[in-house]
Order: structure tokens, then C-alpha cells, then sequence
């Protein structure tokens, strides 16, 4: 790979990470409670993604067994939605995006244990320095604990399905795994909603939620992950890993930029915060090093 291309595949990424980023300004500006939010957010996936896949003349037919499996995944994409955009609701974005890069925290326990392997002591390690920023966060910004509580839940369930999707990617094509994904949360949070009576009022859009909802479904989950999946089949997937640790980063830019005073946040809170992100963003380096070191 070339120089302009490796650049200009990186550039890609990064616009798709920022799109991802803006996921949370858009669950803030939309009224439409978060249960509503994500049954249209997953709608409009499903559908776009079908239209993406008709375009390229590509076959989304597998085995039931395995439709069954991806739609299961789905319906813990769909919760962890739920639980993000639901966070967003009673506390702020920047609370949100940070509660949710425990995300390595949880990978770091839970990958092992799928995979049967034993932990390593630098995840150990990680894992209580991002602890430490998550207390700094409850303790400055106890008002958000409901926030911070859904945003670690939601956390939790996208390590899960973070694991479970690289299992299953290894055999099906990433593009048809989230078609099934997208049709399962729809699916799952459908019957929540008939099962609680909640296809009421809060199913009819303004005109800016509508627009909203059009972008959160097609640009920032169709396109960007069809952007996504296509810079990684040419970058690494060390870059790949360090460049996505900067979602929370662009998306509290962004809600700064959008959301204006809403956003500020004490100073326990970007001590937390920085001590997060610091964790997440050095530890891989420090991890692939450690290998090298090790290989040599």
C-alpha cells in the first residue's frame, strides 16, 4: 500500500469515527424517548443496508442456524442502544461517551474468558486505572449516576457483542452480520414496544426528528460502517483500534460545538475523563510493544 493510498485510507477512518462520534449529538437533539429512537435508528439501518446490498448484487442468504445466531447479536446491539441513547436522555453526552470507553475495561475480563485464556496482568492493570477514572466521575458528577450507570451497562453489553462479532466475522462477511443484527434489534425492540404498549404518540415525529433519525440511521450506522469495514481491509487493526479510541474525544467536540453549555462538565469530571481516555489510548501502544519486545 502506497503512501497516498495508506493516507487517504486514514483519513476515511477518521471521518467515520467522527460520524460515529456524532451519534450522540443527535440522541440529544431528538426528542423521541430512546426506546422509539432506536426502533427507527434500526430501521432505517436495516433498510439502507438491504438497499446497499442490492446495489452490489451481493447474496445476504446463510444458513437459519446462523441467521438465528446474528439476529440473537442483534438484540444485544438493539439494548445496548437502548441503554446509550437512554443515558444521553437523563444525564449529558460527555457523561455518556466516557461511561462507555469502559468498554476496553470490560473487554479486557470478558475476552479471556471467551476465549479460555488467561488474563494478562497489563489488562488487570488498565482496567483498575480506568475504574479509578470512573470513581473520580461518580464522585464529582454524582447527579449523572443514573447516566454513568447506563453508560457502563451499555458498555458492558457492546464488549459483549464486540467479542461475539469477532467470532462470527471469521466465517460471514461483516456487512451481512450487521444486516441480521439491524433486522434482530428491530425485531427485538418492536415486541418491547407492543409488549409495553408504547407504539403511542411518542411514534410521530417532528420534521427535525425525522431528519435527525434519517441521519443517525443511514449516515452514521449504514454509511459509516460501510466506510469502516472498507479502511480495514486495508489498514492494520492496531490503527484501526487507535484511531476508534477517539470517538468519545470527536464526540465531545462535538457536543461542545452543538450543545454549547449543556456540555460543561466540572473538573473531577475531565480529570476522570482524562485518565479514561489516557488508559485507552496508551495501552494498546504499550501492549503491542510488550509483544514485540517479547517476539524478538
Amino acid at each position: 500500500m502506497n503512501f497516498f493510498t495508506r493516507n487517504r485510507n486514514l483519513l476515511i477512518l477518521h471521518f467515520t469515527v467522527l460520524i460515529w462520534g456524532f451519534t450522540g449529538v443527535l440522541g440529544s437533539l431528538i426528542s423521541t424517548p430512546a426506546l422509539q429512537l432506536v426502533w427507527y435508528r434500526v430501521l432505517i439501518a436495516a433498510v439502507t443496508l438491504i438497499g446497499y446490498h442490492l446495489i452490489i448484487r451481493e447474496k445476504i442468504l446463510v444458513p437459519t442456524r446462523d441467521i438465528l445466531k446474528f439476529m440473537g447479536v442483534g438484540l444485544l446491539v438493539g439494548l445496548h442502544w437502548v441503554l446509550f441513547f437512554q443515558a444521553i436522555k437523563v444525564s449529558t453526552v460527555s457523561v455518556t461517551l466516557v461511561s462507555l470507553s469502559s468498554l476496553t475495561l470490560f473487554t479486557s475480563i470478558l475476552e479471556p474468558l471467551f476465549y479460555k485464556r488467561k488474563l494478562s496482568v497489563g489488562d488487570i492493570v488498565v482496567g483498575l486505572v480506568i475504574i479509578l477514572g470512573i470513581y473520580l466521575i461518580f464522585k464529582f458528577e454524582f447527579k449523572y449516576w443514573l447516566g454513568i450507570s447506563l453508560g457502563l451497562a451499555a458498555a458492558l453489553c457492546a464488549s459483549v457483542f464486540s467479542i461475539l462479532n469477532g467470532k462470527m466475522v471469521q466465517k460471514t462477511k461483516p456487512s451481512i452480520i450487521t444486516q441480521y443484527e439491524m433486522i434482530g434489534a428491530f425485531l427485538g425492540v418492536s415486541v418491547v414496544l407492543l409488549a409495553t404498549g408504547q407504539f403511542d404518540q411518542h411514534m410521530l415525529l417532528s420534521t427535525s426528528d425525522f431528519v435527525y433519525l434519517f441521519l443517525l440511521g443511514s449516515v452514521c450506522t449504514a454509511l459509516a460502517y460501510v466506510l469502516g469495514v472498507a479502511v480495514m481491509k486495508e489498514l492494520s487493526a492496531f490503527t484501526v483500534a487507535l484511531v476508534t479510541n477517539l470517538e468519545p474525544v470527536y464526540g465531545i467536540m462535538l457536543a461542545f460545538f452543538f450543545l454549547g453549555s449543556t456540555e460543561k462538565m466540572s473538573a473531577g469530571f475531565y480529570a476522570g475523563a482524562i485518565i479514561i481516555l489516557g488508559a485507552v489510548f496508551i495501552y494498546p501502544t504499550l501492549k503491542t510493544k510488550l509483544q514485540q519486545l517479547k517476539a524478538a
